[in-house]
């Protein structure tokens, strides 16, 4: 795939993107000097850059559409799609994806880390107990610990998701070690797979607090 690295373990796909534009965008996401509206513009690009890949090969139906010359066959997507925030900083990450598949659910999981601990916390869910969709997105900036990746990818599993995409603008190795030991069936898409974590547990060299960023509440990190 032009601009992307697959790394393949079985069954599951790290997908990193390789492309010029996301490089690009990285580079002002990460600058410390950013400002929040700004950075929220470099989170959008980015999402819109991964969601692209993430849905490539999303399941189509055909359909008959007339032009203003003939009758001609097309395709629609077929099912449903749902994006899973991890609230608050996957919220960034929302609108690119509903602009990209239009029928799109979106249903909000709460989690945070405890920062003495690095554990995450589960503090917010809505989601019902039956009739899931077909697909879906859990969206989160950062893949550090991957402790509320994957808790919000097992509460997912539970409401029977057949198919579930993890999408995360960076990530750490020790993320994705974790995300492959206790979901190995769950793809990731990624801009960028950073050195590791620091003995706070933040990526390195990382962009900061992503949702402190998005929302411009600064944080004490």
């Amino acid at each position: 795939l032009t601009g992307v690295r697959v790394m393949v373990t079985e069954p599951a796909r790290i997908i990193e993107l390789q492309h010029s534009v996301a490089q690009h965008h990285l580079g002002h996401l990460r600058a410390a000097q950013t400002p929040p509206a700004e950075f929220r513009r470099h989170v959008r690009i980015l999402s819109i850059l991964l969601a692209a890949e993430a849905t490539r090969d999303l399941e189509l139906q055909p359909i008959t559409v007339e032009t203003p010359n003939e009758m001609t066959t097309c395709s629609k997507l077929s099912g449903r799609f749902a994006a899973v925030p991890i609230l608050r900083a996957g919220l960034g990450m929302v609108e690119p994806l509903s602009e990209l598949i239009p029928q799109l659910e979106v249903w909000h999981l709460g989690l945070y880390r405890d920062e003495h601990t690095a554990q995450p916390v589960h503090y917010y869910d809505k989601l019902p107990s039956t009739n899931p969709p077909d697909v879906a997105f859990v969206l989160d900036p950062m893949l550090a610990t991957g402790g509320s990746a994957c808790m919000a990818i097992q509460t997912l599993k539970h409401w029977c998701v057949k198919k579930i995409c993890m999408l995360s603008i960076i990530s750490a190795p020790e993320g994705i070690a974790r995300l492959q030991q206790e979901f190995n069936d769950v793809p990731l898409y990624t801009c960028a797979i950073d050195r590791g974590l620091n003995d706070r547990k933040f990526i390195v060299p990382g962009l900061g607090d992503a949702g402190d960023r998005i929302f411009n509440t600064p944080g004490i990190a």
